[in-house]
């Protein structure tokens, strides 16, 4: 996320309302200390976002997950015998 201080956010104000109605949100700081965040007013709350379990019952985790591959892994650290 870009990060704009006070002075370069006045001069280019209306160049990042419109970035910003666009989705591109962006900080703006004060002396180096991040002040304020500014998004879209459509932008969802972070309360919002489901981002855990949005592929639930969609994926199989297989039986032999643990081990799959085992033999293969051990052949190619082992080498030839």
């Amino acid at each position: 996320m870009q990060t704009y201080n006070i002075h370069e956010a006045k001069t280019q104000l209306s160049k990042l309302v419109e970035m910003a109605a666009k989705g591109e949100s962006f900080v703006i700081a004060k002396a180096g200390k991040p002040m304020v965040k500014v998004t879209a007013l459509d932008t969802p709350e972070s309360s919002q976002m489901k981002r855990f379990g949005f592929m639930a019952g969609e994926i199989k985790v297989p039986e032999d997950f643990n081990t799959m591959g085992a033999d293969e892994i051990q052949h190619l650290f082992e080498g030839q015998e």
